[in-house]
């Protein structure tokens, strides 16, 4: 890796990993390749960018203290805004740098979404992103099939969040990671398909290889739970809905727009297929 990529890299690491979160750099170039272009991103190939993805740890360490810190007032989406608030004190911490940042559920005015978050991590070697493709001889006939990322160490427990772009550092010369294939047997990828496609509700999907770490069974709870009720369920007051009785403005931009419908954030939108392209892909 770049000694530029590994500086920021760290630097960006040290910001976010303490709250449960990873992040892996690629080229926008490799991005690019895997789709059509109405899907790219526009900016040049070389252009480093940052997936981010939160691990099982986020709910302690991020979340919970958001949800204790924010709960007087009333929050449209808090897993979103407390992604938000912990990607702005990356930019707050980087003031020199240029950074855009795009959040998992974002769409362009026409519903498009503005990054498909499983492509992004695949190709940043992050978590493997399977698909009907990878099934040979699938058994599904002309069933609809949606493709799932899996991550090498926490399996489905783990959620992608979005993208940091850097437009200006150009990286030509960083060498791409290919993800871990961890479901690497045809029983096993049909049986992870078909539990995140049919049995998504059930959790089991998600052990499609043994995790170092699950999801505990409160923050479970916690996502089973319809969202008015979920304050409640951590001992939290229900905001209220009045402005005059809300608490002062936080101290930070959150992000209001809401994402598809997507348990595992990559259902609502059903990304291209991957071809091995020439550029460095799967």
């Amino acid at each position: 890796m770049e000694l530029q990529v590994a500086e920021l890299k760290q630097k960006i690491e040290d910001t976010l990993c303490p709250f449960g979160f990873e992040v892996y750099p690629f080229q926008v170039a490799w991005y690019n390749a895997l789709l059509p272009p109405a899907f790219h991103l526009p900016l040049p190939g070389p252009t480093l960018a940052f997936l981010v993805l939160s691990t099982p740890a986020m709910f302690d360490r991020a979340l919970k203290p958001f949800l204790q810190s924010c709960h007087l007032r009333p929050l449209t989406d808090p897993v979103d805004q407390c992604v938000a608030y912990h990607l702005g004190r990356v930019r707050k911490n980087l003031p020199e740098l240029q950074m855009e940042v795009i959040a998992d559920y974002e769409v362009h005015p026409n519903r498009r979404p503005k990054i498909l978050a499983q492509t992004a991590a695949h190709v940043a070697g992050a978590a493997y992103y399977y698909q009907r493709k990878d099934v040979e001889a699938d058994p599904w006939g002309t069933q609809h099939i949606s493709g799932v990322c899996i991550h090498p160490r926490y399996g489905g427990w783990f959620a992608i969040r979005g993208v940091m772009l850097l437009p200006g550092v150009e990286v030509p010369d960083l060498p791409p990671t290919k993800p871990l294939d961890c479901v690497p047997t045809r029983a096993a990828r049909i049986t992870l398909l078909e539990g995140f496609n049919f049995h998504w509700r059930d959790w089991t999907y998600r052990d499609a290889v043994t995790p170092q770490e699950r999801y505990s069974e409160e923050q479970k709870a916690y996502f089973s739970t319809p969202p008015a009720q979920r304050l409640a369920l951590l001992g939290l007051a229900q905001p209220s809905e009045d402005p005059s009785s809300a608490s002062p403005e936080l101290p930070f931009t959150t992000l209001p727009p809401k994402k598809p419908q997507n348990p595992s954030r990559a259902r609502g939108w059903l990304s291209p297929s991957i071809s091995p392209p020439a550029s460095p892909g799967p």
